[in-house]
C-alpha cells in the first residue's frame, strides 16, 4: 500500500510501532539513559556523605537534573536517522500533518527514555532517603514532566538536524527551556517532604504539559521545513 493511501491513525501508529523496533534493536538507546540516570543519583550520596538530612533535602534536585541529563542523551537521535536516509523529506512531502507525525516520533522518544526513568525513580527515592510521600509525587511529576521534555526537546532537534555537529547547540537551545519545569518539579517534591500540599506545583507542570503538547508539534513541523529547506 503506498503511504499516500494510508489513513493519518495508520500512519501514526505505523511511524510509533517503527521507531519503537528500531530503538528495540538499538538498545542502547534506552539502557544508557537509565543506566546515567542511576550511577548520577547513586554517586552523589558517595561524594557529599552519609547524612540522611542532607541526602534527603538534596535528593529531588539530583533525581530531577539527572533525569533531564539523561533526556538529553538521545534526544539528537530523535529525527537524525531519519534525516541521513530521507525519510524525513518524505514526512514533510507526505499528505499527513507533519505535526501529527511529530506526535508519534516524540512519544517513541518518551517511551524509550522517559517511561523507564519514571519506572527506575522510585527505587532511587528509596536510596536517596525521600519519604514515601514525597516519592509519589516524584514520580507524578516525573510523569508530568518528562513529556514537557520530549515536546521541548523536539523543537531543537528539528533546528539542529541539518548541522553536522548540532548537540552542543541543540543543549545550549533546549536547557534553558527546561529550567522551569525542573524548577517547579524540585519545588513540589520539596513541599511534599514538608507536608505542605502541593497542588499549585502539579497544575502549573500541568499546564506547561498541555502548552508543549499544543505548541511544540507545530514550532517542530516549521522547524524541519526550515532545517531540510
Amino acid at each position: 500500500m503506498k503511504p499516500s493511501k494510508l489513513s493519518l491513525g495508520s500512519a501514526f501508529w505505523l511511524l510509533l510501532k517503527r521507531d519503537l523496533v528500531l530503538a528495540m534493536r538499538r538498545r542502547s538507546e534506552f539502557i544508557n539513559p537509565i543506566l546515567f540516570f542511576i550511577l548520577v543519583c547513586a554517586l552523589f550520596p558517595l561524594a557529599i556523605g552519609s547524612d540522611p538530612n542532607l541526602i534527603r533535602k538534596i535528593a529531588p534536585g539530583v533525581i530531577w537534573v539527572a533525569a533531564l541529563l539523561a533526556s538529553l542523551l538521545t534526544l539528537d537521535s530523535l529525527f537524525r536517522g531519519d534525516f541521513e536516509d530521507g525519510t524525513l523529506e518524505q514526512y514533510v512531502l507526505s499528505a499527513h500533518p507533519v505535526s501529527i507525525l511529530v506526535i508519534a516520533k516524540v512519544i517513541a522518544h518518551w517511551l524509550i527514555t522517559g517511561l523507564p526513568l519514571i519506572l527506575v525513580a522510585p527505587l532511587l527515592g528509596v536510596l536517596l532517603s525521600l519519604p514515601a510521600g514525597a516519592t509519589g509525587i516524584l514520580v507524578l511529576t516525573l510523569a508530568l514532566g518528562t513529556p514537557v521534555l520530549s515536546l521541548i526537546g523536539s523543537v531543537g532537534v528539528a533546528l539542529t538536524v541539518g548541522l553536522r555537529r548540532g548537540g552542543v547547540l541543540l543543549s545550549l537551545l533546549v536547557l534553558p527551556l527546561y529550567v522551569p519545569v525542573l524548577i517547579f518539579a524540585t519545588d513540589a517534591v520539596n513541599t511534599a517532604v514538608t507536608g505542605i500540599p502541593v497542588t499549585a506545583q502539579l497544575s502549573i507542570i500541568g499546564a506547561m504539559l498541555f502548552l508543549a503538547l499544543a505548541l511544540a508539534p507545530l514550532a517542530t513541523a516549521a522547524s524541519l521545513r526550515v532545517s531540510l529547506s
